[in-house]
């Protein structure tokens, strides 16, 4: 936590001087206002000096005036440079995040990253703001006040030998049980995390399989865990403050009854019992305020080592040294050479010796039954995964050579599972190009057949998108998403399964619009349907993880037994003629 702390605080170095500077005040002021209540007390109230008084009460209230004031402004810049360094934190994860491949992000869990760029950064923020005012006025305070109570009675100071250890004893007993349940506390919040996500993108499916009931217990049982927890902790922190009180209580009575003893035989004046109490007070007041603070610091520390996880994970997916820019004319050349995928601590590839070569401008289909390795295919061309055997070259250039940013602005990528951002529809449509006019987006949606419905919206190109996509079905989501890839005009299409959710009338359209639009580029289209495929210049087809067949819709049909297999099974609902 240390680290992390020290990382995104250096570059607010002149802010904290300026708080440690207010904070010095604050010392200063607060252990003077004993000392002059004292004064008061013995110079003008036992003597009846009426002028002494006013001119004490007076210098008083101005050092609590500056008291106030420092005060003010020392929590005010505490709370901006917290927030601040959250605002740090949260930007770099979210960075850290987005560099990050699949295979790490499903390695970290995306509902623990949420819970880590939320819950975990919120912790170190409160630690930050009240340890810039509380973790260090309360130690300075309790030495003052020590050194003061001291000057005021050596005598009486013996005290605190007693009370200074067994209240530290206090709070050592307390984070010694308290640091290992709060690291069980934030993994209790990311398991609940995960299952309300879970529910909620996939209540369909709950209610579909009447599962609802068990999906309450599920639930309930991952937050009574987390219930059982929080408890546990807070009743460690139940306990410790009527003790701390019990120790502040019993303190102030040894200290009139020894002091009571001191100011009858003439040895203290009263004005100093008083000044000693409140030095007292202020010591154990310090140590109080020092538990509030250490009471954030195990969730905290919990918090930071979850953070540093995060940012100290290397992406595996990143910019080669000595990049190459593909050739311009032959961006849309794609060749997979000797290719072969494993995903980490698989036992068996899922790709093996994939040789594939897709000219600029034409159309390559690949079908295959689940599980063949499709949309690993594809995924490699973007690099959202990186190959373990052979090369991926697009223009005559390995991917991994290509500087990332050029390689992903030569995709139009359509996913197998639709998704829109909340927003409208032509901020979504923008998405790959933001300058995109409106003459623009409605030719593609023309052409993704998805116009017709978009004009009978409220607003049309401004009407809402919500979280997902979720106030469209499913056939229309699709098609937005391929109008989307259709505004960017990019070098290469990739249609992943993109037309599942048509209708075949819709479906059949969409590809007729298609080939005078995508003219010139190279289109890629993984198929589960044979009707959407039958023109495209070659067809390829996987079966656990190998091409076992190439060539055209003919071709196939006479040299390939999978791909005949699959045109036998959907003959009966129409997909071949």
């Amino acid at each position: 936590m240390n680290a992390l702390l020290s990382r995104y605080l250096r570059p607010h170095r002149l802010v904290l001087l300026l708080i440690a500077f207010l904070l010095l005040i604050q010392v200063v002021t607060n252990l003077y206002l004993p000392n002059l209540n004292a004064d008061i007390i013995n110079q003008g109230v036992i003597t009846g000096d009426i002028g002494y008084i006013l001119r004490a009460g007076g210098v008083m209230l101005l050092v609590s005036l500056i008291l106030g004031i420092s005060s003010v402004i020392a929590v005010y810049f505490s709370a901006r440079t917290a927030m601040r360094l959250g605002r740090d934190i949260r930007g770099d994860v979210f960075r850290r995040v987005e560099s990050l491949s699949l295979s790490q992000v499903n390695a970290l869990g995306v509902p623990s990253l949420i819970t880590r760029n939320t819950n975990d950064v919120q912790q170190i923020q409160m630690l930050v703001m009240t340890g810039l005012t509380m973790m260090v006025l309360a130690p300075i305070t309790a030495v003052g006040a020590v050194i003061m109570a001291i000057r005021e009675n050596a005598q009486l100071s013996l005290l605190l030998i007693v009370i200074i250890p067994l209240m530290l004893g206090v709070i050592s007993i307390m984070i010694f049980k308290a640091i290992p349940l709060f690291k069980v506390m934030q993994v209790k919040i990311d398991r609940v995390n995960q299952v309300l996500r879970e529910n909620l993108t996939g209540i369909r499916v709950v209610r579909a399989f009447n599962r609802t009931p068990l999906e309450e217990l599920r639930f309930a049982e991952a937050n009574a865990n987390l219930t059982d927890t929080t408890l546990k902790v807070t009743r460690i922190f139940a306990m410790v403050l009527p003790m701390l009180l019990l120790v502040m209580n019993l303190s102030s009575v040894a200290v009139l009854w020894f002091g009571g003893h001191l100011v009858a035989d003439g040895s203290m004046p009263i004005g100093n019992l008083t000044a000693f109490l409140a030095y007292i007070m202020q010591i154990l007041f310090s140590v109080m305020m020092a538990v509030m603070t250490l009471m954030m610091v195990p969730r905290a520390a919990a918090s930071a080592d979850r953070i540093n996880e995060v940012l100290n994970t290397v992406p595996d997916i990143v910019d080669a040294a000595h990049q190459q820019r593909p050739d311009g004319e032959r961006l849309g050349h794609v060749e997979f050479i000797d290719v072969g995928f494993r995903y980490p601590g698989a036992e068996e590839p899922i790709l093996r010796g994939i040789n594939i070569e897709i000219p600029s401008g034409t159309t390559t289909a690949i079908i295959g039954g689940t599980g063949s390795g499709k949309t690993t295919v594809v995924n490699l061309l973007p690099r959202l995964l990186d190959v373990t055997e052979g090369s991926v070259r697009i223009g005559g250039i390995d991917v991994r050579d290509t500087p990332q940013e050029e390689l992903w602005a030569a995709f139009g990528l359509v996913p197998q599972k639709a998704f829109l951002f909340t927003g409208t529809v032509a901020s979504n449509l923008r998405f790959g190009l933001p300058e995109a006019t409106d003459d623009q987006i409605w030719e593609a949606l023309e052409i993704a057949q998805a116009a017709e419905f978009v004009r009978t919206l409220p607003e049309g190109l401004d009407s809402v998108v919500e979280q997902g996509g979720a106030n469209f079905s499913g056939g229309q989501r699709q098609r937005l998403a391929i109008a989307r890839a259709l505004v960017r005009r990019p070098a290469i299409y990739v249609f992943d399964d993109s037309f599942s959710a048509l209708d075949y009338a819709t479906d059949a359209r969409l590809r007729r619009a298609l080939r005078d639009c995508v003219e010139g580029a190279t289109v890629i289209i993984v198929a589960q349907r044979v009707a959407s495929i039958t023109t495209a210049d070659q067809i390829l087809v996987m079966d656990e993880g190998v091409i076992v067949g190439r060539g055209t819709h003919d071709e196939l049909l006479l040299s390939c037994e999978t791909y005949r297999e699959i045109v036998d099974s959907q003959a009966e609902v129409g997909a071949v003629s």
